[in-house]
């Protein structure tokens, strides 16, 4: 079944009406012993902007956002966090910087309650005498309105993670690192798993988080999923850069194009006599 959303968007803004640069990366390169991951990816990241990282398997998508997270360190290249040279040795040094990763197992524990899963980690907590608990009262609360400000009511936020649905559980996770000071969040395949209801509301998520200042890095093979949300594409092939591209310069079937390889699909079909 093919999704259609229709998303109105205005041009990336920060709150004094200027875009700020979040990110920014020259010639990233990684290489693994004699493989060559990233031959030399340059892009940068914009407040209040999605920003849609497209690409094959094999492109290089996973190995980009690894090091951006603070996953693997690069082999070469420059990588700028508000203006500032950063050399991420961790998650946490990425986190520090305010860049948040949702990968696709969002590491959360099914068994374990909302509350629970939205503050592994970083509980907040209470004494009575020298001994200090969990303030569970004040945990569910947040909880509870967090997700009630992304339309989802949940009447008890003690309940299972795993009950919720598969959109429900991504808006968990985009919320969690969203409260948590995210300035530049990190998708990684976020709507790859999910029905067409689920995908629509995980994009409409998308747009709220960009409407309050943050980057938003959107990584899917689904390009149609990318322009629905997408302000600017950036086209992996092959550990490179094809291009970036705005949405008023490019249209979805150029995009599709672009994603599956000009000359490569060119080829195809000179190959099978112009069917492709």
């Amino acid at each position: 079944m093919t999704m259609s959303i229709e998303i109105t968007q205005e041009p990336p803004t920060h709150e004094d009406g200027e875009a700020r640069l979040l990110i920014e990366v020259h010639d990233l390169v990684k290489h693994f012993g004699p493989v060559v991951a990233l031959a030399g990816v340059s892009l940068d990241i914009q407040s209040s902007e999605v920003h849609c990282l497209l690409g094959d398997n094999g492109a290089g998508k996973s190995t980009l956002i690894k090091m951006l997270s603070g996953v693997h360190i690069p082999t070469k290249g420059d990588f700028f966090v508000d203006g500032k040279p950063v050399n991420f040795t961790s998650p946490r040094d990425a986190l520090d910087a305010g860049i948040a990763t949702v990968f696709q197992d969002l590491a959360m524990v099914p068994l374990l309650s909302i509350t629970r899963n939205f503050f592994m980690g970083r509980e907040p907590t209470r004494k009575i005498g020298p001994f200090s608990f969990m303030d569970m009262d004040f945990a569910n609360h947040v909880a509870r309105e967090e997700m009630r400000k992304i339309g989802i009511d949940i009447r008890d936020p003690q309940q299972a993670v795993g009950t919720l649905s598969g959109g429900e559980r991504q808006c968990v996770a985009i919320a969690r690192a969203v409260h948590f000071g995210a300035k530049v969040l990190i998708l990684d395949e976020p709507t790859s798993a999910l029905g067409v209801a689920q995908t629509s509301m995980v994009l409409k998520y998308i747009h709220r988080v960009r409407a309050k200042g943050i980057g938003v890095i959107f990584i899917t093979h689904n390009v149609r999923h990318a322009y629905a949300v997408g302000d600017r594409f950036t086209v992996l092939n092959r550990g490179r850069t094809l291009g970036t591209f705005s949405k008023q310069e490019i249209t979805l079937e150029e995009l599709q194009t672009k994603m599956a390889g000009d000359k490569e699909l060119q080829d195809l079909s000179d190959e099978l006599g112009g069917t492709v």
